[in-house]
């Protein structure tokens, strides 16, 4: 589980805007996706991997995975999320 007091320490490193923990259904949603073959990052590659846990960006508009409480905060591994997704 990532901790939230340390959430002030990061930021997104495409936009620079403020993370936040992503709501539960929205990872239900992305991990069904997953299970699926849906999802790509933002280098391309297929996401295999179940989210424990994601850090959304402030306009909601990119999801950076969190696995075993360890934030994925590279470019490359951010999923774009659909218009309207709430974090």
């Amino acid at each position: 589980m990532l901790d939230e007091k340390l959430l002030h320490l990061v930021q997104c490193p495409i936009s620079g805007q403020t993370l936040q923990i992503s709501s539960p259904a929205v990872i239900v949603d992305l991990n069904e996706k997953i299970a699926q073959g849906l999802v790509r990052d933002a280098s391309d590659q297929l996401v295999e991997s179940a989210l424990d846990q994601g850090l959304t960006t402030a306009d909601g508009a990119r999801l950076y995975p969190v696995r075993g409480g360890i934030p994925t905060l590279i470019a490359d591994a951010a999923i774009e999320l659909d218009p309207g997704t709430v974090g």
